[in-house]
């Protein structure tokens, strides 16, 4: 995975948790229907705020560990 799709991922993983943990409910609801396949990524949450806000602390955590690792195996150049 090169730095860049990875430091993506992270960005990705940290604010769809962020917005997880603070919204569950309006979080889900947008993804449950007609949301090109994400509708089956979501419905073990649906009615569950709690286990949502618990993936999303999982979520976070992981993408803070994503960015972490990129920091240490990359050089960063001025330009």
């Amino acid at each position: 995975m090169t730095p860049r799709i990875a430091e993506m991922a992270a960005i990705f993983m940290i604010g769809d948790g962020l917005l997880g943990l603070t919204q569950p409910e309006r979080h889900i609801a947008l993804w449950q229907d007609g949301a090109l396949g994400a509708e089956h990524t979501v419905r073990p949450f649906v009615g569950r705020p709690g286990r949502r806000r618990l993936y999303a602390i999982v979520q976070i955590a992981a993408g803070l560990a994503l960015a972490a690792r990129q920091r240490q195996g990359t050089t960063v150049v001025n330009r």
